[in-house]
């Protein structure tokens, strides 16, 4: 028997990981709450209830061994690489309705009998605690963290995963892809002047649905993976934000990205009123750039990594010179689902390229 135990740092405090080698063996976790589980075994049937829990899972083992799928995973696939590559997982009974807003259905958990419950619903120890107490089947608590790409809280997540159904090398795998990932955009970028850097703006930002211009991100996730000049940032919120629109005309940044989650919106604004959009320099340089949406029941990580690239060959094109975005979204998503999917995506929504409105 070989015990392995690893210090995991990030989110509200410093996490640890524990677990045995063998299958034979008890596997105990410390979980996102700090909350110790313990496994007589490796887990064998799974669930992985409530926004994204479903997305870590599928990272680390695609569709196997899962038991049972909320219904809100059964709807369309689109926008979801997860569910797009694993369309057999909408097959499986269903366990409850999802959604943000909902809470977990013990009954419908207990009639497929998984060994464990992934779940991100849980906030508090008190409501993982209860529905632990319902089902009597152990409660695992996931998290994306405050910034869900490039957050320590999803490394951490799948680690757990890989531990708890004895998928420690691929979950290791994963986790070892985003880092290298993360380190390579920084490193790309991190010593770049400011005064080098061109101001950008991120608009039609997925937010519980798709919103027009005004929708953004202060302190933006992507934005920081790549140093950017965020000019939402002098505002000092943090998150999604609606901006007053003449706000952005003062601004005025140099190039602006709009997530085609929410471009259609955009495009039938700009009929109503042109002459605000043809104000904006970006808009009259044709500086204006496409993202592909990744906030689908949370947030798609491979999805907002591959714009991360994106973004960063537009704002720095010497230092992204030998990266081919659409190739390395496809390097991306086959190493985080097992599928090359950029083409796909495109299709759906538009991929990587130069917007105009007109």
């Amino acid at each position: 028997m070989i015990f392995t135990t690893i210090f995991l740092l990030g989110g509200c405090a410093s996490k640890t990981a524990e677990t045995t080698v063998s299958k034979f063996e008890k596997i105990t976790v410390k979980d996102l709450l700090g909350r110790e589980i313990t496994l007589n075994s490796k887990a064998s049937k799974v669930v992985a209830i409530g926004p994204g829990a479903l997305r870590l899972y599928c990272y680390v083992n695609g569709s196997k061994n899962l038991a049972g799928v909320e219904q809100i995973e059964k709807g369309s696939p689109i926008g979801k690489p997860y569910m797009m590559i694993n369309p057999d997982i909408s097959k499986l009974t269903t366990i409850g309705s999802g959604g943000p807003n909902n809470a977990a259905d013990p009954e419908k958990i207990l009639s497929v009998k998984p060994d464990v419950i992934f779940t991100t619903y849980s906030i508090d120890k008190a409501s993982a605690d209860e529905l632990q107490s319902k089902t009597n089947i152990p409660v695992v608590v996931l998290s994306y963290g405050k910034e869900s790409t490039f957050d320590s809280d999803v490394n951490i997540s799948l680690e757990i995963i890989g531990k708890i159904t004895g998928s420690e090398s691929r979950a290791q795998e994963v986790v070892n892809y985003i880092k290298n990932c993360k380190n390579d955009l920084d490193k790309r970028t991190k010593d770049i002047a400011e005064n080098e850097k061109p101001s950008t703006y991120a608009g039609a930002v997925s937010m519980k649905g798709s919103h027009g211009i005004e929708s953004t991100q202060g302190n933006y996730s992507l934005f920081k993976a790549v140093h950017a000049k965020n000019v939402v940032d002098e505002t000092g919120k943090t998150g999604s934000i609606m901006i007053d629109k003449e706000k952005l005309l003062k601004w005025n940044p140099d190039k602006i990205f709009i997530d085609e989650g929410g471009l259609q919106v955009v495009q039938e604004d700009y009929k109503k009123n042109p002459s605000y959009y043809n104000n904006l320099s970006a808009v009259k340089n044709g500086e204006l750039y496409s993202q592909m949406p990744y906030n689908f029941y949370t947030t798609n990580i491979e999805t907002a990594m591959a714009d991360a690239y994106y973004l960063g060959k537009v704002l720095y094109p010497e230092k992204f010179k030998d990266v081919d975005p659409e190739k390395k979204a496809d390097e991306i998503y086959k190493t985080l689902l097992g599928k090359e999917l950029y083409s796909e995506m495109a299709k759906n929504f538009g991929g990587f390229k130069k917007i105009t409105l007109k």
